[in-house]
């Protein structure tokens, strides 16, 4: 996907953690409930968090907000622990040509690492690149509460 036929919005995170600690967030429920998703991160409930982390697998990662069911849906295209992780995104309902692109791109540094989060959204939703960068730059703040500015690759829960 390029610019001319949609957008492209990129997030860089420093964390104080190992790279492995660092991917390994983004492919266990129980982590994604801590800083993705949740009443951490903004208003919502979390109804269910399903993923199968392989090269195919889906996610579903089910919540509500304001009574509305919102199942954000997924399947992973790329899985190299700990460097890069590349996932469809989208909302479950929506046509598959409205399915955005997710690229994670994670490199060690001395005390710790660097996250790159690239979106590429398709033309229909280039409007809402900004909305996208401010949903992951808190969802990507939150991630870096959880790891906190303790030792590299302790959270702190």
């Amino acid at each position: 996907m390029t610019l001319e036929t949609g957008a492209e919005v990129q997030v860089r995170r420093h964390f104080n953690a190992t790279p492995e600690r660092v991917f390994d967030a983004w492919l266990t429920p129980r982590l994604l409930g801590q800083w993705m998703f949740g009443a951490d991160v903004r208003d919502e409930k979390i109804v269910r968090l399903d993923v199968d982390p392989r090269v195919g697998g889906t996610f579903s990662m089910l919540v509500e907000r304001d009574g509305q069911p919102i199942d954000h849906i997924g399947t992973y295209l790329e899985i190299e622990r700990p460097h890069r992780l590349v996932f469809t995104w989208a909302i479950r309902g929506m046509s598959d040509d409205d399915a955005s692109r997710v690229a994670i791109d994670i490199g060690a540094t001395a005390d710790g690492c660097e996250l790159v989060l690239t979106h590429w959204l398709p033309a229909q939703w280039a409007d809402y690149a900004g909305r996208t960068q401010q949903g992951w730059s808190t969802m990507l703040d939150a991630l870096q509460r959880l790891y906190g500015a303790g030792q590299a690759g302790n959270p702190t829960p």
